[in-house]
């Protein structure tokens, strides 16, 4: 899902309000499935054991027993990571960008230096936490290394179809064939496509070692088993790191290798999607406004939490 960008206010005049000042987790009642989500959540995260959920209102966060506001203000991208419980980052379609380092109850602004468009997706390194990277709409990708603090610009948009293309959804994956083992995954309208953390060019999605053909100067042969479909959603397994789930207008997609090979798992269509840190079978989709989640990697899913939307 997309917001459309707000040039209206200054990213040096926002001013946060009180309830994400506050801390609105301690300040509001919890509230039913049906009342949290009005709409689709434009994007999902694991803190922990915690969900998160980025909608055109703020962040709600479901703590077992029900959902409760943590942040106020529309939000269109989530980053959270298994070895820094309780940091979040959450952008907006806005181009505003802030990061909570205590679960929610507290956020700092931290986007100087980005151009203030959209932004679109966010994604913390797998290896390296302490990096955040952007992709910001109609711009590129950008990199932080200091949580927030500082931003450069890293990488065009990628030029597929014979157009360029924001990206939609954004991953870091670690994956042995990368520069480094690293591979930035992103979705886009024409599909998908990655780059490795060198940021020397954009490339499909092929078996084996990509990076050997990119050096000899060939061109990797296409993966063809993911349908070249609009990507909007997609996400990491942080405990499998080559277990992949797509959203795609045909349904909600799996794969084990990284990408190379993929499986539909559901006919539903989800505009956002989660792995557990803890459970790389446990996978949350938002679909029509509504949560469904699977225990065995998409084999089968039931309402969330457990048999009841509550």
């Amino acid at each position: 899902m997309s917001y459309p960008t707000s040039g209206a206010l200054s990213r040096r005049h926002f001013v946060f309000s009180g309830l994400a000042a506050l801390g609105a987790t301690s300040l509001l009642p919890r509230l039913a499935l049906s009342e949290a989500l009005s709409a689709d959540p434009a994007a999902m995260a694991f803190d922990g054991p915690t969900l998160l959920a980025a909608t055109a209102s703020g962040i709600l966060r479901h703590d077992g027993a029900g959902w409760a506001l943590m942040f106020s203000g529309a939000t269109s991208a989530l980053a959270t990571h298994p070895d820094r419980p309780g940091v979040i980052f959450a952008g907006g379609p806005d181009g505003r960008l802030h990061r909570s380092t205590d679960a929610g109850q507290n956020w700092t602004q931290t986007d100087a230096g980005l151009p203030g468009a959209a932004i679109l997706a966010l994604t913390l390194g797998a290896r390296s936490p302490q990096i955040l990277y952007a992709a910001v709409e109609g711009d590129g990708l950008w990199r932080s290394e200091d949580d927030g603090a500082s931003w450069e610009f890293v990488m065009d948009r990628p030029y597929l179809s014979g157009t360029e293309h924001d990206v939609l959804s954004l991953v870091s994956v670690a994956h042995e064939t990368g520069m480094g083992g690293i591979w930035l995954y992103a979705g886009t309208a024409a599909g998908l496509t990655r780059v490795p953390d060198c940021f020397c060019r954009w490339q499909d999605v092929v078996a084996g070692d990509a990076m050997d053909a990119l050096i000899a100067g060939k061109t990797p042969a296409k993966a063809a088993s993911l349908p070249e479909e609009p990507l909007q959603t997609l996400v990491a397994a942080p405990g499998a790191p080559g277990q992949l789930y797509a959203a795609l207008p045909s349904g909600i997609w799996r794969s084990t290798d990284a990408g190379v090979n993929w499986a539909r798992v559901s006919n539903e269509i989800a505009t956002a999607l989660t792995v557990d840190p803890d459970d790389p079978q446990h996978v949350v989709a938002a679909v029509a406004a509504r949560l469904r989640t699977s225990r065995d990697g998409g084999a089968t899913w039931t309402p969330f939490p457990n048999s009841k939307e509550s």
